[in-house]
Parts: C-alpha cells; sequence; structure tokens
C-alpha cells in the first residue's frame, strides 16, 4: 500500500519529486474505481485529487492515517470540509495557479459574445457565404461595464485584464470588507446592482448551499437586455434551463458556460442547450493549460510535501 494516493492527472515532475521520500500509488482513473479507492486509502497519509473524485466520510472512515487531500484545482464542493475538519485532516487547494488561464478564456469568450461569434464564421466563409452584413453587429468591449461575481483571486485577474481592454468593472463579493484595497480601481456593488447595470457579468464564486441557483430566472430577467453571462465557476450556481429560455427568448445577448450541474454533460442537460443560439459550451476547460497544470501539479505538491512535514512524517 502506498503513502500516496492520486487518483487523477497530476505531471510527472511533481510526482517524481513524491517519489524521493514517500511510496505513490497514481491511477488517473481511480477516481471512477471507488472500491479500490477505498482499499488504498487504508495506509495513505495523503490524497491528491481533482474534482471527479467524491472524498465523502464514507472514503475518509476507510482512511485513518490521512492527514493532508491535496486539491489539483481550488474548487472543494467534491470534499466533505466538515468531516476533514472532524478527523483533523487538511485541506490545501491549489489557490490562483489556474487564474491566468481562467481569466484568459473569459476574456476569449467575452470578445467572441460581444462579436457576436464573427471570429466563428471560418466554415461559412469557407463555403463561398459572405455574412458581412449580419456579423458587423457586434459591440467593442472598450467603455462596457463588466460585472464580476466573487472577486477573489480569479476574479481580479480577470477583472485587471478586462480592465487593460477599457471596460469599468464592477463587483459584488459578501466577503471583501468594503475597504479593501481592491476596490481602488473597482465600482463595488449589490449582486442585482451588477445584474441590472452590466453588459458581461462572470461568475467567479464557490458552490455552497449559499450560491447553488443564485443565478436563476429572477436574476437573468433583472440582467440587461443582449447582456452576456459568463461562468467557469460551477454548474451548479447557474439554472440552467432558465439560461436556456432567456437566449432562446433573446432577452440575453450570449453565453459561455464552462461548468454544468452534471459533469461529464449527461443527456437530459445536453438537451437543454441544444440548439440554443449565442451559446459557448466548453467541458470544464477554462483553468486547463499546459501552463497552469504544470503550476497546479507543482502548487499542489509543494502544499502536501509541507504538510506532511509538519505532521513529522
Amino acid at each position: 500500500m502506498a503513502d500516496i494516493v492520486v487518483t487523477e492527472f497530476l505531471d510527472p515532475g511533481p510526482i517524481e519529486l513524491l517519489k524521493q521520500k514517500y511510496s505513490v500509488h497514481v491511477d488517473t482513473d481511480l477516481w471512477n474505481k471507488r472500491s479500490e479507492l477505498e482499499k488504498l486509502v487504508g495506509d495513505a497519509i495523503a490524497l491528491i485529487v481533482r474534482n471527479r473524485t467524491r472524498v465523502d466520510a464514507a472514503l475518509l472512515d476507510e482512511a485513518p492515517k490521512l492527514k493532508v487531500i491535496g486539491r489539483l484545482g481550488v474548487g472543494l464542493d467534491n470534499i466533505d470540509m466538515e468531516a476533514c475538519k472532524a478527523r483533523n485532516i487538511v485541506v490545501c487547494p491549489a489557490v490562483g495557479a489556474n487564474a491566468v488561464a481562467v481569466a484568459e478564456h473569459v476574456i476569449a469568450t467575452t470578445l467572441i459574445l460581444l462579436r457576436r461569434a464573427a471570429y466563428l464564421s471560418t466554415s461559412r466563409v469557407a463555403a463561398g457565404e459572405w455574412p458581412r452584413e449580419e456579423l458587423s453587429r457586434g459591440h467593442e468591449a472598450a467603455g462596457r461595464r463588466f460585472g464580476i461575481i466573487g472577486y477573489g483571486s480569479i476574479g481580479q485577474h480577470v477583472g485587471a485584464r478586462a480592465r487593460a481592454l477599457g471596460m469599468h468593472i464592477v463587483a459584488h463579493d459578501r466577503y471583501l470588507p468594503p475597504d479593501s484595497p481592491v476596490w481602488a480601481n473597482s465600482e463595488r456593488a449589490s449582486l442585482d446592482e451588477v445584474l441590472e447595470i452590466c453588459d458581461v457579468v462572470t461568475l467567479h464564486c464557490p458552490l455552497t448551499p449559499e450560491t447553488r441557483g443564485l443565478i436563476g430566472a429572477r436574476e437573468l430577467a433583472r440582467m440587461k437586455k443582449g447582456a452576456i453571462l459568463i461562468n467557469t465557476a460551477r454548474g451548479g450556481i447557474v439554472d440552467e434551463q432558465a439560461l436556456a429560455d432567456a437566449l432562446r427568448s433573446g432577452h440575453l445577448g450570449g453565453a459561455a458556460i464552462d461548468v454544468f450541474s452534471t459533469e461529464p454533460i449527461d443527456e437530459s442537460t445536453a438537451a437543454i442547450f441544444r440548439n440554443v443560439p449565442n451559446l459557448i459550451l466548453t467541458p470544464h476547460i477554462a483553468g486547463v493549460t499546459i501552463e497552469s497544470n504544470a503550476r497546479i501539479s507543482t502548487v499542489t505538491v509543494d502544499n502536501v510535501l509541507r504538510e506532511l512535514k509538519a505532521a513529522g512524517l
């Protein structure tokens, strides 16, 4: 049995660093082999996971020696934090490691949707079409209000890039105090105010009982006609059917969705979004690049090694 169990993709370099002191079991499909995982964690002092591995109280009961969980990413909705706390297990997310990748994804999809998908006309032009008039009704980013819900590390990275394009940043974060220095060059607003005045709204909050269903039919109706919604946070934050309805009706001008209530997406969710106009769908890859994977892997392994050293292991 191994000291450290890795259930999803981790860059090879950091794995070798772990092996210098500990025995390591790596199986990138282990998240989907529950009974095998339960056996392997029996002797483990550390567990390294991404977002697919369900770390609940039942799994932790099988891991009496576990001291630390390294999260390859920042979302913690797949980990029972209360159960970890009760067992004195430290959970270490890779805070900030994928912020650049997510921010660039948000800006890229913002520009595409503001220009009414003009950048996606390759197949039509190659087929001999010339939809110049149709695709000439897009908007510039400069001068637009850019709304950010959740103004932590990733939200601030997004804001900096939007500001560089000449956009006015309006943000909502229930945890940032009014005197925080981040408000020096950003407008602080309530959730409803962000929805009502912004041309683009992007979500960067965790999935918690308070944020589940945060953006539903009521909130979408409050958004400006023609506004754009981007979600790279968690799927459960947005009511998917209500979003599809808002796009079909023409109330929203576009949406970019990278996360879903069920992942991988199932047929019922796929049916909701099928043939919906002005919509970009991606398979939870906003924060995934070669560079971000390397940073996430390094930060996670460093976190795990630090905590094991602190525990005297």
